[in-house]
Order: C-alpha cells, then sequence, then structure tokens
C-alpha cells in the first residue's frame, strides 16, 4: 500500500517539531546560563545596596547598635540645614556648568579636528585624550600641586609673563575654588566627549555637506544645520554623562579641597561622605542623614538619564 506525500509528511512533522523544540529549550538553557550569574552579582552588589541605602535613608543610624526608623525626619532635616543647602547648590552650579563646557568645547573640537585640522588630527586627539585616562584622585593631586600659591606652577607662570597681579590663592579663596575644579573637570572630560562627538562627525553622510555647499551654505551653516542636527543622540548622550558625573562628582573635590574652604566647595558626594563617615557632628557617623543624600543623588542622575531618553526620542523623529 502506498503511502501520501501529505501523510509523510504529517508523520515526520511531530517529529522536526519536538527536534526544533529541543534545540530552542538548549538555546534557551545557554542563554539563561550567561545572564543568571551576573544578575545574581548585580542583586548582591548593587540592588542590594541600593535597596539599603534608601532603608537607612529612612533611620537614624551611628553604625552600631540597631538602625531606628525615624520616617522622613532626615529628608526634612535638609531644609533646615545650611550646608546642605550649599552643597545642593554647589552640587547643581557645578553639574550645570561642566555639563554646558563640557559638551560644547569637545564638539567645536571635534569639528576643527574633522574639517580644518586634518593633518594633525591623530596627534591632537592623543593629547587631549591623555587626561581622560588619568584617574581623578590623581588628576586632583596633581591640580592641586599646580595651583599651591607659593610652589605652583600657575602663579609662577603668571609671575613669569608679567601677570604677577593675577596670582592667587586658587583652592583657598572662596570665589575662585569651585571654578578652580570646573577647570579641572573640563581638562580631564573634553578628550574623551570629543572622541564621541568625532566618531559621531564621522558617521555624517558626506553628500548632506554636498548639498550644503552646493545651496551657498559656508562652514558655520554647514555646522548648525547639518552637523548639530545629525549628533542629536550623539549629544543627548554626552549631555547625559556630563549631568550624572556633575550630580556624582565626590573623589575630585575631595581630593582637592574635601569640601573646603568653609564649605565653598561643598557638594552631596563630599558632604554625606563627611557625615557618614564621622567627620562632622564631634567624629559621630550619620549613616542614616548621609544616606539620604545618597538617594538624593540617585535620584539627581535618573533624571540625568530620563534628560537622555528624551533628548534621544526627540532626536529620533
Amino acid at each position: 500500500m502506498s503511502t501520501s506525500p501529505s501523510t509523510l509528511s504529517a508523520g515526520l512533522r511531530p517529529r522536526n517539531g519536538a527536534s526544533l523544540w529541543r534545540l530552542q529549550r538548549s538555546e534557551r538553557l545557554a542563554g539563561y546560563a550567561f545572564v543568571v550569574p551576573i544578575t545574581v552579582l548585580f542583586v548582591l552588589f548593587v540592588g542590594w545596596p541600593i535597596v539599603f541605602a534608601i532603608y537607612l535613608s529612612f533611620t537614624r543610624w551611628s553604625g552600631f547598635g540597631s538602625p531606628a526608623v525615624i520616617g522622613v525626619d532626615n529628608y526634612t532635616r535638609m531644609f533646615a540645614d545650611p550646608v546642605a543647602a550649599v552643597a545642593f547648590g554647589n552640587t547643581i552650579l557645578f553639574a550645570l556648568v561642566t555639563t554646558v563646557l563640557q559638551t560644547v568645547i569637545p564638539l567645536i573640537i571635534a569639528v576643527l579636528l574633522s574639517s580644518v585640522w586634518r593633518g594633525l588630527s591623530v596627534v591632537v586627539r592623543t593629547i587631549l585624550f591623555i587626561p581622560g585616562i588619568i584617574s581623578f584622585v590623581v588628576s586632583g593631586v596633581l591640580w592641586k600641586l599646580i595651583y599651591d600659591p607659593n610652589l605652583g606652577t600657575l602663579n609662577d607662570l603668571l609671575q613669569s609673563v608679567g601677570l604677577g597681579a593675577w596670582r592667587q590663592h586658587w583652592l583657598s579663596d572662596p570665589a575662585l575654588v569651585l571654578p578652580s575644579i570646573i577647570v579641572v573637570s573640563l581638562w580631564s572630560a573634553v578628550g574623551m566627549n570629543m572622541l564621541i562627538f568625532f566618531a559621531g562627525i564621522q558617521g555624517v553622510d558626506p553628500t548632506f555637506y554636498e548639498a550644503a555647499e552646493v545651496d551657498g551654505a559656508n562652514r558655520w551653516q554647514q555646522f548648525w544645520y547639518v552637523t548639530v542636527p545629525s549628533l542629536r543622540v550623539v549629544t543627548a548622550i554626552v549631555i547625559s554623562l556630563n549631568l550624572m558625573n556633575g550630580f556624582k562628582v565626590f573623589d575630585l573635590i575631595y581630593v582637592m579641597t574635601a569640601g573646603g574652604p568653609n564649605h565653598a566647595s561643598e557638594v552631596f558626594g563630599t558632604y554625606l561622605y563627611s557625615l557618614a563617615f564621622g567627620s562632622t557632628a564631634g567624629s559621630i557617623p550619620q549613616l542614616g542623614y548621609g544616606s539620604a543624600f545618597s538617594v538624593i543623588v540617585m535620584l539627581l542622575c535618573g533624571a540625568a538619564v530620563l534628560v537622555q531618553i528624551v533628548l534621544s526620542r526627540r532626536a529620533s523623529r
């Protein structure tokens, strides 16, 4: 008795389906094998500390004994804390100023490297990128020596070029300390951001510039109407990174001034450190109050991520 092709294919279908299901199952298991370990590590070393910090922000705890739950008292205390107000203002100012400078200046340099300084592109990119590979701690120590009023090279340089009247106590003057630290932050970040913009410019379709040139657009018009719109997604990423780095700044300021003089350079990062590790309030650690500041910093960084998402969605339209 002959077997029809349809019957034969129907008889083979369950076996092929079972083989495909087993293959898919093995792929899923392999995927889980890769994902589960990193997920466990993330929960243990990132997720749990975040949850515990949020819990501590609602407690009073010195690190000894059991935390005493006090509700939102730590957050309401911030409004009456004059140092907290100074730290909040300095944090916002530092984040906004560094975001603007560390976005605009690297963009301009990247444009110049891609269109004007092509012959020196590799050399300039290398020189500008070197500060980005130096840690903020080392950068802070280096620039603290440069700013030293007696032995620092900055004041000596000003004196040698006839600008001795400009010699300053850069890190001990409340009016100059934060701008001086912003200069160091810009020095460290400009190279990395420049490379991000430079890579983005290389991805812009050259026909856009050719069409703009045919229409009579000059270099400035090509930059404003072609380069800037084409880099909207890249710019959103750079802005978000700069905002987050500005909101959570700690090591650079702590190494250079530790928040001084007289809290003139105090930011959330340095203040919560001094609270949590007992540098204030008679050397009594205030882990609960310090954790409240860390939660605020986390919320600010979350706001920076939202800015990046909104800007990226608008750029992709």
